[in-house]
């Protein structure tokens, strides 16, 4: 420490410095120095080090030192930079550069981590061109369709960029006008030309010290210039950040090196990991070079070392500042863009060594090598600089493209992520269409790209393709990064030329042959075999090579979308990939033995392949690519234009096809089930290659391709190629069923499933032509089909609907501008989703054999369907929908149809399905060719229709089905067949399509027949028959309709005879239950009379009560299913039930329990700052039947082998269970009591003033014996006893000992989780927090029922109301388990606050207490005394009703002291009611005892208004109260809206409560003057505390913004508390409280119980007492956290347009606040059902449980 405190010297000796200095002198000094750059130098060598880093400090300290090093650099370096350049006073210096300052109209606002950024769907130029919050509010895109999204930071606005967007480029803000600046001026000629030479030179001589020090590698050396004047023995240890060890391995590695604790290892971690290094040892060498060595030696066991390095104090000092520097630079040239174009100028000047030379080349270049935060810094500078100036972003550009080749492999040897890499910034100008082009044609960019990506990628197989099975874990890492090379190509091609020049056209070309290249590498990779006899042993690596497909698809799509712009580079693309393909089919295995196939007449050369036996792969991207240019050669009509160019004679149809044919049967096969030994790799493979994310450019593309070699080939033959690649010829070709089998090498299920995958394959190579290209359509036909078909499933979300679509490179799937067209939507309701439902009149275009449907889809949509056609009342016929014309070059497609060959397979179905021969067809089968010969006739029918008199229909499929069958297979035609199968029993699910076909037959015959006969005359009867038909298809259904009416009479009818039967066999049954319906409608139709009877007389408190004990109680246990009455001294019954802290009603949560152990819970404050809430799902057991269960599940918990921390989401050991037939969670049970008998009417009702003389009587008699036990003092004087007050009785425990054992075990629990401390039966406190959390849950309940305006009865679901029933009766039972004296001393203290007692000491004031809580208390702890009073002379319900008259009193006091009224203009005084003037007089005896403490009120109308609101919850809490404790019914008007005067009634309270205080004025007089006259009362009204006014406000969750993206801007602004400027990561908000927390992160934890927790859980403690509701901000997301170890994330309150919400911000579209969501959140808070739907998701998804809450 020595080195230290001499080191701390000088900076004392600085101080004295600052007052000697001058900033203009110093600055003076160097414009007169001959040598400029030695004048700087010298400067900062003598002060950088004597203000940066002098050595180690911890804590506040550090701060300190981090304000006076800012200080120090402004003063001492900063300031004689800005003198120097400005030549004046920098504050005004400034102010004038700005003041002439004419900025471009670029925003340039660098994005912050989590800001929200917006892209307009419709006219952003590509998904990378956002704008900011403000530029977008103030631009037109806001009321467009619009993205948004959160940054990652760094990035930055691209408002005013004209080449970013298609219209309205620029937002109102930075709209150019007249004084903003021309692009061709230069923005230098606007500076004065001496500032000008100031700034080139010193910018050259700070950019250079930046530069060096950033890219210096000695760590002992500095540059010449800087060394320091005299050499000290200081160095650091520095500890670099790197992306492969984790935080814990760095902690730990600190701990064991530097000997610090793990807060401060935490803290180093964390430093690390934002700024990329920190040094975590000062002192000599040896010293650092120690804890090198530990560092090293620890993390180097499982993978290389952490990057550590001893650095010289003044090297690290002059790294520090070189950071400031830059930093400096960039605020400085903010101000004018003359001084930007400098600082560009400077920075790319050429420097004597030629090529890299330049300051920035030195930047670039030595990326990899820097830290994170220099990084960081020197991007930010870039982006300020050479990216906001045009005419440097280019030269910038060519720069970054010249060394791209370097800085990918720099990138891909680094291990930072790619945000902190230089290479991040290829976005910023590989995006702008025009740098794009101009580096493609300079620097040939798009070939550098492709050919660098190749070159990383070197293991290949031995014909040259990429093999990915051998891939080490390192090679994996080093492909992972590759991948950003394809982003980069990405963004290349992002938007197509309008225009081409010949030097594009010619480097487009050299990059399309490298792409080949690229693809030939893919063609054929990850070869499969069929497995035979055994399972394959390994799995093979198959993602590598579907990652690298998912990446390129939409570079596939683009370069074709490129190609389609000009015909010149189509003809040449198609060219090249034609001889691509070639070459790849050279490389094919030679020796395949030629075969001739012959079938229906015809016969084909081919050679001899089996997919079931050869090498077959699903990697055909150069096929593929053939395929979508061919469809282009069709779609801009080139191949009709210039066939001359095109090599179409070349064409070798069998070879086109060849390939994607091979993939397709590989695809029936693994459906077939043939390969099934082949493992799970080939099925993930198949599901790709059919998956959205892939189908474009693979399954599509291969339909595609067999589409345009069948358009090419003799339909027989291409058919016959087909079959043979299906190993199906034999099948066909052969007559002879049995030689069908025995041929076969595959069981019959197999070679069935084969068929039915071939016939459909060939309905989708003649059928799917909603491709622009292949069909005449147009791109939204296609979007529109895939609609309709997922829509023909079920009603979908737009989310779904998004997924099902295949995106393009702007991530748009074209959905928006057809969906409105075809479906409409249904908004969703508090739970669900927005759906959109098909409208009816698209049903006809639905195509049962969709290409995109999976065999599951297909099957839902089917069975859809047909429902809706029953529904409809149509038949329920599915036929294929009227195709669209195809494009010419694919026009011969339609031939398949009626060729010879697939007649012969149709009929051969067919007559397999005339003899059905034991499962030699299938339905499916039949289906499938019942669809093809639908879709033969409608092709027929059109060009019936479409043809004019004089063309000759070519296509007459008709004539040929109406031909018998030819060998082989000598079976009738296909009509004829047809004919037969329509009324066959077993095909009675294809009839009405069979039906549908022989009509559509019928119409063509006629339509031919007037065609020939009379193609003259225009008239046309020709719907006659059509209509005809029509009328039998209606006469039809007429007649099914009526039998199956018949049919449902008959079985109305039998039903009707077997009730009678059953009501004759049980007549008495039956009658007694008629006698008890017809009595109860009786007595409903009597009851208004008898309720207005009653209603005065029903009473739930005092002598005239009802009870409830009347009633039996029968009950059965859930788990032995016995039923028992419940009774006293019977077994005991509980009720399962959750006991927990609350804050839902608090007034003041920073109140807590700093002392569990001396807490006095006796008197609860008005705050009710923290309160017991206890809730049941009202399920009934015996305690005997419970204690079985608990314990079972004990063992089990305590069986469980090795289990993970928390592995369920209840904590047995803190006796959490779920309910055994609900799973709700619960922590203990609640005895059930039997109800409270009816008071003997015979005793007498005392007054107050008797019944107040006779207590104080009881209370003295009690002191008296407490003193004497405890002190055996027995000469004072005996106090008088009441007669028949015996104070050494004992009353008789009324209960078993089964249920007084249950009333301790719920006591304890409560007891446990109030107060958070071990249970102790001995402790006094036990009966009072059972009181509690009965007053607490009466409170809440109220409370809740007030602001639902529900009735304060009969609205409470069955479960609230049985737990509440119980509890209360739980509450008045608890004393008879504890010491009486100790339940006697509650109420003496108890009762002390309302009649004042010399005896007790510390009673609260009157403002102090919550008076509900304090009756309740009162109440339950009166039986204690009453039970003494054998006297008989009067009952406890007296007592009851005497407190509750003092409690109301003083409530009314309480409420009167508090009251804030606010005069009115109305006068209201007149004719004042008896009401307002008794209000008026208690209020001025309180003003006669309190003086000007109370404030004059001349409105008795508005006090009387503030003081019957103000006492309204007290009187229904009350009432509830007493209604469960004494079972007494409630008067029908309490059942609906509340009424003040049935409640006072049903309370035995006057309506006119003031008369309480008038009728029995002198008895509370003394009484008023005490309270009133407590020292803190008036203390608190003169402000000396938060008063709580009346009615209690209802705590609600925070107000949220409507709009979301104000909530993630303010997010973004969020800075971690702990970490100083560094950005949240994940700003988390307290939906209670509405604090802003630093969640999950290492930062922000804290110590609570001994235990690391994270900022969410730390805040839930505090602000919830353990339960936390938050926002996550950027995720969307809302997370209930209960205690440590539970949570769960719920769906957020903000929804899209569509009624979606967008957990994670992944669709980014916009969000609002959807109020009656958040409502329900709230209500489940206030319901106190967190912990419930915690408990319900932790059972449902076992991955919550074992995510670690506590560190959120």
């Amino acid at each position: 420490m020595a080195v230290a405190e001499a080191k701390r010297d000088p900076s004392s000796a600085l101080c004295s410095e600052f007052l000697n200095f001058s900033a203009k002198d110093t600055a003076s000094r160097w414009l007169a120095a001959a040598d400029l750059q030695q004048e700087v130098y010298c400067h900062l060598a003598v002060y950088v080090p004597r203000i940066f880093c002098l050595g180690p400090c911890g804590g506040r300290e550090e701060q300190r030192e981090e304000q006076r090093e800012e200080l120090a650099c402004q003063l001492l370096l900063l300031a004689p930079f800005e003198w120097f350049l400005l030549g004046e006073e920098p504050a005004a210096g400034l102010a004038l550069l700005q003041e002439n300052n004419r900025p471009s109209a670029l925003c340039g606002h660098v994005f912050k981590v989590g800001e929200p950024t917006y892209s307009c769907r419709e006219c952003a130029a590509d998904p990378t061109c956002v704008l900011c919050m403000q530029c977008f509010l103030g631009s037109v895109h806001k009321e467009h369709r619009y993205r948004m999204t959160t940054s990652g930071g760094g990035g930055f606005c691209d408002c005013g960029d004209a080449e970013a967007w298609k219209t309205g480029p620029y937002c109102q803000k930075h709209t150019p006008g007249d004084e903003s600046c021309d692009a061709q001026e230069d923005p230098i000629t606007q500076l004065p030309a001496d500032m000008v030479g100031r700034a080139l030179s010193f910018f050259f001589i700070i950019l250079k010290y930046a530069v060096d020090l950033l890219t210096w590698e000695h760590e002992d050396l500095l540059p010449t210039g800087l060394e320091p004047l005299e050499r000290e023995d200081t160095y650091y240890c520095m500890l670099f950040n790197d992306e492969v060890h984790t935080y814990e391995q760095v902690i730990y590695t600190l701990q064991k090196a530097v000997n610090c604790s793990h807060k401060e290892a935490m803290s180093f971690a964390t430093t690390v990991d934002r700024d990329g290094r920190k040094s975590v040892r000062y002192g000599d060498l040896q010293f650092c070079e120690q804890a090198k060595s530990v560092i090293v030696r620890n993390t180097s066991r499982q993978s290389k070392p952490l990057r550590v390095q001893v650095m010289h104090s003044s090297v690290v000092a002059h790294q520090c500042f070189a950071l400031k520097a830059l930093s400096w630079l960039g605020q400085i040239i903010q101000y004018s863009d003359g001084l930007r174009r400098i600082l560009c100028q400077v920075g790319l000047q050429k420097g004597l060594e030629g090529e890299n030379s330049s300051l920035v080349d030195q930047l670039m270049l030595s990326d990899s090598k820097m830290w994170k935060g220099a990084r960081n810094i020197y991007h930010q500078l870039l982006m300020n600089s050479l990216l906001m100036d045009l005419k440097y972003k280019k030269i910038f550009a060519i720069q970054f493209a010249k060394n791209y080749e370097r800085l990918q492999s720099d990138y891909v040897k680094d291990d930072h992520d790619r945000e902190f890499s230089i290479t991040d910034l290829s976005v910023q100008m590989f995006t702008v269409p025009s740098l794009a082009r101009m580096l493609m044609v300079e620097e040939n960019l798009m070939t550098t790209i492709i050919r660098t990506f190749v070159d990383h990628l070197r293991h290949r197989d031995l014909q040259g393709r990429f093999q990915f099975d051998r891939y080490t874990a390192q090679q994996a890492f080093k492909f992972g990064r590759v991948q950003s090379l394809i982003g980069d190509l990405k963004y290349v091609l992002i938007s197509p030329p309008s225009e081409w020049s010949d030097q594009l056209r010619l480097k487009f070309l050299e990059g399309f042959d490298a792409f080949l290249e690229l693809l030939k590498c893919m063609q054929g990779m990850d070869p499969v075999v069929r497995q035979v006899g055994q399972h394959i042993e390994m799995e093979p690596e198959w993602e590598a090579a579907f990652t690298l497909q998912m990446k390129l698809t939409n570079i596939i799509s683009m370069i074709q979308e490129w190609c389609s712009t000009d015909e010149c580079v189509l003809i040449e693309a198609y060219k090249k990939c034609l001889s691509a393909l070639s070459h790849c089919h050279s490389r094919l295995p030679d020796g395949e033995q030629p075969i001739s196939l012959s079938l229906a007449g015809h016969s084909v050369e081919t050679f001899r392949y089996q997919v079931s036996q050869d090498k077959v792969s699903i990697h055909l991207p150069v096929c593929r690519l053939l395929a979508g240019l061919h469809v282009l050669l069709s779609k801009t009509e080139v191949a009709s234009r210039f066939p001359e160019q095109l090599p179409l004679g070349e064409l070798s149809p069998p070879l086109l096809i060849e390939l994607p044919l091979r993939c397709l049967v590989l695809c029936a096969q693994v459906h077939a089930g043939m390969w099934r030994r082949n493992g799970f790799s080939l099925i993930n493979q198949i599901y790709y290659y059919h998956n959205v994310k892939c189908r474009v450019e693979m399954f599509d593309k291969d339909i595609i391709m067999l589409q345009a070699g069948a358009s090419m080939m003799d339909p027989n033959h291409f058919l016959m190629i087909v079959l043979s690649r299906f190993e199906l010829f034999h099948v066909f070709s052969t007559a002879d069923i049995r030689k069908r089998y025995r041929e076969a090498n595959k069981d019959l299920v197999q070679q069935n499933t084969l068929i039915e995958e071939m016939l459909h394959l060939i309905i989708m190579v003649v059928g799917e032509r909603y491709v622009a290209g292949v069909g005449q359509v147009e791109p939204c036909d296609e979007v529109r089909r895939e609609i309709i078909h997922q829509l023909s499933i079920r009603p979908m979300a737009h989310s779904e609907l998004v997924k099902a679509l295949p995106e393009n490179g702007n991530k748009e799937t074209g959905l928006e501008r057809v969906i409105d067209s075809v479906a409409s939507f249904k908004k969703p309701g508090v739970t669900g989703r927005g759906l959109y439902e098909l409208r009816p009149e698209w049903s006809k275009h639905f195509n049962l054999y969709f290409h995109h449907y999976s065999r599951a889809d297909q099957t839902k949509a089917e069975e859809a369907q047909r429902k809706l056609r029953r529904q409809n009342g149509e038949d329920t016929a599915l036929p294929p929908p009227s195709p669209p014309p195809l494009r010419p070059l694919f026009g011969s497609l339609v031939n398949l149809l009626q060729c010879d060959v697939l007649l012969a397979i149709e009929g051969a179905v067919l007559q397999w399905a005339v003899e059905p021969s034991g499962g030699s067809w299938t339905e499916s089968m039949l289906q499938r060719v019942l669809h093809l010969v639908g879709m033969a006739l409608l092709e027929e029918q059109q060009q019936l229709e479409n043809s004019s008199g004089d063309d000759t229909v070519t296509f007459n499929y008709t004539c040929k089905i109406i031909r018998p069958g030819e060998a082989p297979s000598t079976s009738g035609s296909v009509l004829a067949l047809l004919e037969s199968l329509q009324n066959a029993p077993h095909l009675e699910v294809h009839k009405d399509m069979i039906t549908w076909i022989l009509k559509v037959v019928s119409n063509i015959k006629m339509m031919r027949e007037r065609t020939s006969s009379a193609s003259t005359v225009t008239v046309s009867p020709g719907r006659g028959p059509e209509e005809t038909v029509r009328d039998k298809d209606k006469a039809e259904r007429k007649r099914k309709a009526e039998m199956a009416r018949l049919r449902r009479e008959k079985i109305m009818a039998q039903m009707s005879e077997m009730q009678k039967h059953f009501i004759n066999e049980n007549k008495e049954l039956f009658q007694q239950s008629m006698e008890e319906l017809e009595v109860s409608m009786s007595a409903a139709d009597h009851s208004p009379p008898s309720t207005e009877f009653t209603c005065m007389s029903q009473v739930c408190v005092g002598p005239r009560r009802v009870g409830g004990a009347e009633h039996r109680q029968l009950v059965t246990c859930i788990l032995c299913q016995e039923e028992q009455e419940v009774r006293g001294h019977s077994r005991a019954m509980v009720l399962a039930a959750f006991v927990q802290r609350s804050t839902v009603l608090s007034k003041n949560r920073c109140r807590n329990l700093s002392n569990p152990d001396h807490h006095e819970p006796l008197f609860m404050h008005p705050e009710l700052s923290l309160g017991i809430h206890t809730a049941s799902c009202g399920h009934i057991m015996h305690a005997t039947c419970w204690q079985r269960y608990f314990e079972a599940v004990q063992l089990k918990e305590q069986r469980r082998q090795q289990r993970l921390r928390g592995h369920t989401s209840y904590d047995v050991e803190n006796g959490e269970f779920l309910c055994p037939l609900c799973e709700c969670l619960s922590n203990t049970v609640i005895p059930l009591l039997p109800l409270a008998p009816s008071p003997d009417r015979s005793v007498a009702h005392p007054s107050l003033e008797a019944w107040l003389k006779t207590t104080i009587e009881q209370i003295a008699a009690l002191h008296s014996a407490h003193r004497k036990q405890f002190d055996g003092a027995a000469d004072e004087a005996e106090p008088v006893v009441p007669e028949g007050f015996q104070i050494d009785f004992t009353p008789q425990n009324p209960f078993s000992s089964s249920i007084s054992e249950m009333i301790t075990t719920f006591s304890l629990s409560t007891y446990n989780v109030g107060l958070k401390v071990n249970p102790n039966e001995q402790d006094p406190r036990v009966p009072v927090l059972s009181w509690s959390t009965c007053a607490y849950t009466i409170q809440s309940i109220e409370c809740l029922l007030m602001d639902e305006e529900k009735p304060l009865f009969g609205s409470l679901p069955c479960r609230q109301d049985d737990c509440l029933s119980s509890l209360t009766r739980f509450s008045s039972a608890c004393w008879t388990t504890v010491p009486l004296n100790t339940v006697q001393t509650h109420f003496i203290r108890l009762f002390s606050a309302l009649v004042p007692d010399t005896q007790v000491e510390n009673t609260p004031s009157i403002l102090d207490v919550d008076m509900f809580h304090l009756l309740v208390y009162a109440v339950l702890s009166y039986t204690s005394v009453h039970c003494l009073d054998q006297s008989g002379c009067s009952v406890v319900d007296s007592g009851h009703l005497h407190l509750l008259h003092l409690v109301t009193v003083a409530h009314l006091i309480q409420i009167l002291l508090t009251s804030t009224t606010e005069e009115v203009c109305m006068d209201q005084d007149i004719g004042g009611s008896e009401e307002e003037e008794l209000t008026c007089q208690l209020y001025s005896t309180l003003k006669k005892y309190l003086g000007s403490v109370l404030p004059e009120v001349s409105s008795g109308w508005q006090l009387y208004r503030s003081l019957k609101a103000g006492v309204l919850p007290f009187l229904r809490a009350t009432a509830l109260f007493f209604h469960y404790l004494n079972s007494t019914t409630p008067p029908a008007e309490l059942l609906g809206p509340g009424q003040w005067e049935a409640l006072c009634s049903y309370l035995s309270l006057p309506s006119n409560l003031l008369l309480l205080h008038h009728n029995q004025q002198t008895l509370l007089e003394p009484l008023i003057h005490r309270w009133c006259c407590h020292p803190s009362v008036r203390q608190m009204l003169q402000g000396g505390g938060a008063i709580i006014r009346f009615p209690r406000e209802s705590n609600r969750l925070i107000e949220l913004p409507e709009d979301y993206s104000v909530l993630i801007n303010q997010a973004s602004s969020f800075t971690c508390p702990r970490s100083g400027r560094d950005k949240s990561r994940a700003p988390t908000l307290c939906l209670v409280c509405g604090c802003m927390l630093c969640s999950h992160s290492y930062c922000c934890r804290t110590e609570v119980d001994g235990e690391d927790v994270g900022a969410c859980t730390a805040h839930s403690f505090t602000c919830g007492a353990g339960l936390g509701l938050f926002f996550r901000v950027r995720e969307s997301q809302v997370l209930f956290v209960a205690g440590k170890t539970k949570g769960c994330l719920y769906p957020p309150p903000y929804l899209d347009d569509y009624g979606e919400t967008d957990q994670g911000l992944k669709r980014g579209n916009p969000l609002h606040l959807c109020a009656e969501r958040y409502r329900k959140i709230e209500r489940l808070w206030r319901q106190h059902g967190i912990t419930e739907i915690i408990g319900h998701a932790q059972e449902a998804n076992q991955t919550l449980v074992t995510i670690n809450w506590q560190h959120l």
